[in-house]
């Protein structure tokens, strides 16, 4: 709820009451007229209570910041487990399972984040590999990238790591994570490479 509408409904509420206390004072017909004046009070103060919780609740919204949060993985139960690449060109991975998407900021369909409020935001990504060539992707934000996280087949033939980063964002920037060319990541059922992020703070 945005600000403007939720300050027009705190106005119309101060107007609601005191239209129903010039209607009590002035208008002979109406139903509390026929009550005793204990109870005509009774119920102006039941009237009020409720008012002041309504406005009390409204205030509470205009001073909660938004909540924009988002985490995803590379594959999802319809995509056959197994690598992811390599390719000729620079790739976002087009995260495709969703677990979490508050705000709707991310895009399945594009493997992009786009920032509908202006903050400081937190993003993280986790990458798998099993096999050769070395897995490398990274973190862009608009056109640029942020960090990376190279990591190699291990000891055991497979190997994991992750990356993290603080980013100021301002309304319709994007965040990505890409995928470098000629390499490859490995995925399955058990959702090893993930992307997530959520807004800290407004600025």
């Amino acid at each position: 709820m945005s600000m403007k509408r939720l300050s027009v409904l705190l106005l119309a509420m101060c107007l609601g009451l005191l239209e129903a206390q010039v209607s009590f004072e002035d208008n002979g017909t109406n139903r509390l007229t026929s009550m005793s004046q204990e109870e005509r009070l009774a119920a102006l103060e039941r009237r009020l209570e409720s008012s002041e919780k309504e406005v009390s609740h409204l205030k509470s919204l205009i001073g909660a910041p938004p909540v924009i949060a988002f985490s995803v993985a590379l594959m999802d139960e319809a995509t056959t487990p197994g690598d992811y690449g390599p390719f000729a060109y620079r790739t976002i991975l087009p995260y495709r399972k969703v677990f979490t998407n508050v705000g709707n900021g991310y895009n399945p369909a594009t493997g992009t984040f786009t920032a509908q409020v202006r903050g400081l935001y937190f993003f993280r990504f986790t990458m798998f590999t099993s096999g050769t060539p070395n897995s490398v992707a990274c973190i862009w934000k608009n056109n640029t990238y942020v960090v990376c996280l190279w990591d190699v087949k291990g000891y055991f033939g497979y190997d994991t790591g992750s990356n993290a980063v603080v980013l100021p964002m301002g309304v319709g920037e994007s965040v990505s994570v890409m995928l470098e060319p000629n390499r490859t990541l490995n995925d399955g059922q058990s959702h090893l490479n993930t992307f997530s992020g959520f807004l800290l703070s407004p600025m």
